[in-house]
């Protein structure tokens, strides 16, 4: 059982040196006037009553509080965290504190008690020096629900624009050795199920962004066009996938264009969230797609430069809690 029918949303604490918390409290207030679903925060409740705004806080021992406090209060999940929080300056000793609200949060949706996963933002060198050995968020879930790390696909979303990056976290030098046609493929066919399961749209359309200037101008600019990404795209046809492509990237983007794809599989990592954050700074959600449990994400970092300031803005996450419970709610239906 997913859990992506019942319950509250399980939103984890991200880096606690960071902005997490300050959004959480900012969604929980922003509840009515955003119409914000019903969530709880595995945190630990001493630490958030030192930051603003001032918000009613009621731990809890269960999900099935979160929905009798939340109109009230905002739920807390207690997670203890070793070291004192300093905003601004991680400690790794609180590593295994971070790590323990993802695998409780996992945990509870994958048991029913949680409809969906919102993952506050982490600090991965932190994390690395706690001895985390997995690549970032997307691929520690991956390995919480028995998939391999490449498994998964991550989606980021806002605007009314969807990317898919193939490549993510790579020197651009090295994305271009490690694409290949195999990962385009599985990046079309978990996109193309996704788009199907968990946002409705019976029929998705896929665009697949070429890696060169005008689409390597019929191999004078590089072959990959022709010999990796074009062979991707007639596979993903043969299979029944609306894929078109490779379109060249500097006219993919515009709105006339973007009503014509519901995503664009990108070749790597700033040709995706380059268009995605000029369209959506503010409210850009990132989703893994092809686990068996709902996961969103607000789309920025962990703030560490304005944390403890009051500055931080609430708006990525409330967007990721908004779209954490539409996704949920298509996959039950």
């Amino acid at each position: 059982m997913t859990g992506t029918r019942i319950g509250p949303i399980a939103l984890t604490m991200g880096e606690p040196a960071g902005i997490g918390g300050e959004i959480a409290l900012k969604a929980w207030v922003g509840r009515h006037d955003h119409a914000v679903p019903p969530f709880f925060l595995i945190d630990q409740p001493s630490r958030l009553e030192r930051l603003g705004p001032s918000v009613p806080l009621k731990a809890i021992a269960n999900p099935v509080e979160a929905l009798e406090v939340f109109s009230t209060a905002l739920p807390v999940l207690p997670v203890d965290l070793p070291v004192a929080v300093e905003p601004g300056r991680p400690d790794p000793a609180n590593g295994g504190a971070v790590i323990a609200a993802i695998d409780r949060a996992v945990a509870l949706v994958q048991a029913g008690e949680a409809a969906a996963v919102v993952t506050n933002p982490i600090q991965k060198s932190a994390l690395y020096q706690a001895g985390f050995r997995h690549p970032g968020h997307t691929e520690y879930l991956a390995h919480l629900a028995g998939l391999p790390e490449d498994g998964v696909v991550m989606m980021l979303a806002g605007g009314g624009l969807r990317v898919v990056p193939v490549t993510i976290h790579l020197a651009l030098k090295d994305a271009v050795a490690a694409l290949t046609t195999e990962a385009i493929i599985h990046a079309g066919r978990v996109t193309a199920q996704a788009l199907r399961t968990d946002f409705g749209i019976a029929h998705p359309r896929l665009a697949v962004a070429a890696l060169n200037p005008h689409a390597g101008e019929s191999g004078t600019m590089g072959r990959e066009e022709i010999d990796i990404i074009a062979p991707a795209v007639i596979t993903l046809m043969a299979e029944g996938i609306d894929a078109t492509g490779p379109k060249p990237a500097d006219t993919l983007f515009h709105a006339t264009a973007r009503a014509g794809y519901d995503a664009v599989l990108c070749m790597y990592h700033d040709q995706a969230l380059i268009p995605l954050k000029t369209i959506d700074f503010d409210t850009g959600v990132n989703v893994t797609l092809g686990l068996p449990f709902v996961r969103t994400s607000p789309d920025h970092g962990t703030a560490l430069d304005i944390a403890g300031t009051g500055r931080a803005s609430s708006s990525s996450l409330i967007a990721a809690l908004i779209m954490a419970a539409d996704v949920a709610a298509c996959r039950g239906a």
